[in-house]
């Protein structure tokens, strides 16, 4: 049977697990990414602290994963892997080592979570961030996606007012942007 092109059926959808560092940034991403990806959200980000401020954040990305219908997935709360792998880095500027070493901790995980749920690609929110480095990021995601197995799909989501339409978002949907990414050396 020939092809009609038309929209596709979710189940022909490539699956996408998103890592995502917090619902606003989410709302962001998903919007340019929903057509194309079933994605599945993956919250992981031991460098939030204090853990009132981690609850918090994982309270609006379960919040956001309800208002865009997408899956949902947490992961533990590790700390003090995170503690120890930046130790000696806590002067660093933001945008330094410590966030280079952040950001592939949590890309790492996230890949290793991909492979394993059968993915067929992932990605982060992070770069919608305007103060995050999606060059230093996506390199990041490529590496890893080397080490795995499973494709990055890289993206400079702030790109285009990508930024301005996750925070267009937020406020339709009530979510609380933070003002710090989490790391208490940032804050």
């Amino acid at each position: 049977m020939k092809d009609r092109g038309g929209p596709k059926k979710k189940e022909d959808k490539p699956r996408l697990l998103l890592h995502t560092c917090c619902g606003p940034c989410a709302l962001g991403v998903i919007d340019r990414l929903k057509n194309d990806y079933e994605i599945t959200c993956y919250f992981y980000n031991p460098n939030i602290h204090p853990e009132a401020e981690y609850g918090f954040r994982l309270d609006q990305a379960r919040e956001m994963s309800k208002i865009t219908k997408v899956s949902f997935i947490d992961d533990e709360y590790d700390v003090d892997i995170w503690f120890e792998k930046t130790k000696g880095l806590e002067n660093e500027p933001e945008g330094g080592k410590r966030c280079e070493i952040c950001f592939r901790k949590r890309l790492q995980r996230t890949g290793g979570k991909a492979k394993l749920i059968g993915a067929d690609y992932f990605a982060t929110t992070l770069t919608i961030g305007p103060q995050k480095n999606a060059t230093l990021i996506n390199a990041i995601g490529k590496r890893v996606s080397m080490e795995v197995g499973v494709a990055f799909l890289e993206g400079d989501w702030k790109k285009n007012e990508g930024f301005e339409r996750s925070v267009e978002l937020s406020r339709k949907y009530g979510l609380i942007r933070q003002d710090y990414c989490g790391c208490r050396y940032s804050r």
